[in-house]
């Protein structure tokens, strides 16, 4: 199921139905509103009408107990490829990029006949990784696709992707969710959470499903909580952002660091609402800062206490000044 992205859906399936299909599609949108998830879907929908059995179900969706959502479900369809950032060798986390190995990997499988149908599905997850070369590999690929093979390109920032990548591809633009679509997503996924308790977290995730359920797994309330008392009280000692950053550069906590480096922005936007004027100001500038440091430093590898205490510097800039 695809929840709030009904114009997508209606695009894709109108051209997998008259099979006038763009080989590449760029799925483009903010973090974690469901771009994976929206290819994940497509592609098992594609490879179970084209290898059968036959089926009738609305929209995108493909029944769980079809031959294929179980070849998918395991990773072990042979038409289908998924590249993303591989686990670092020697160290925790991810690898900075997905690498032009992984990419060139692709020409092997391209090469081969697709064994359960006359389709095959490529997904890149986020393309926005891709090294350089790896992007010009792509780009090759995107050039000279092989019959009845389609990539999709999911991306969180198709503005820094190469011009000839985005050119040769058809975009669909998957919106932040409203919130009727946030709150049945919700109820599906946390069953056991409570009206409040998912009122709180689309507060909080600014349309965003996977910050939502970031928030409530990771439990970034206790997070938030000491962004707030920055950004309301500043932090003339620095205490607080290094208390901050402290725990987010703890081992074992890249999951909540990432997350919170997510959760920053639409907190601040939520906030500066309700600021005086001349504060909304300072939150709106230090949106900026905020916005651009949080999405360049996961992909530059920075340090996580550095990144996190020029963070706590910047909501402290939102304050109001202390009085002597």
């Amino acid at each position: 199921m695809i929840a709030g992205h009904d114009s997508a859906v209606e695009q894709f399936r109108g051209a997998w139905d008259s099979r006038a299909l763009h080989h590449a599609w760029l799925i483009a949108g903010p973090r974690g509103v469901g771009k994976a998830h929206f290819a994940k879907t497509a592609t098992l929908r594609m490879l179970a009408e084209a290898a059968g059995p036959a089926f009738e179900a609305d929209g995108l969706w493909t029944p769980e107990d079809h031959r294929i959502a179980s070849l998918l479900g395991a990773g072990s369809h042979p038409d289908m490829r998924w590249l993303e950032r591989l686990p670092k060798e020697k160290a925790e986390g991810l690898a900075r990029n997905i690498t032009v190995k992984q990419v060139r990997s692709l020409g092997e499988f391209l090469n081969l006949t697709p064994a359960l149908s006359a389709w095959r599905a490529v997904v890149i997850d986020a393309v926005d990784d891709l090294e350089r070369e790896g992007a010009n590999a792509l780009l090759k690929m995107l050039e000279e696709p092989p019959p009845n093979t389609v990539f999709f390109l999911v991306s969180h920032a198709p503005g820094r992707l190469l011009p000839t990548v985005r050119s040769r591809c058809r975009r669909l633009d998957l919106r932040r969710l409203d919130e009727d679509a946030m709150t049945s997503v919700l109820e599906r996924r946390l069953p056991e959470s409570t009206a409040a308790e998912r009122r709180r977290l689309i507060d909080v995730a600014g349309g965003s499903v996977g910050l939502a359920l970031a928030t409530a797994e990771l439990n970034l309330a206790p997070l938030e909580a000491k962004a707030l008392a920055i950004l309301e009280d500043g932090d003339p000692f620095n205490e607080r952002r290094v208390a901050l950053a402290d725990e987010l550069a703890k081992k074992g906590s890249t999951d909540r660091y990432r997350a919170f480096l997510d959760l920053l922005p639409s907190l601040l936007v939520r906030e500066a609402r309700s600021l005086p004027a001349l504060q909304r100001e300072r939150a709106l500038s230090a949106y900026d800062r905020i916005r651009e440091l949080t999405a360049v430093a996961p992909r530059l590898s920075l340090d996580p206490a550095a990144t996190v205490f020029q963070l706590g510097g910047i909501l402290a800039s939102v304050a109001p000044p202390r009085v002597p």
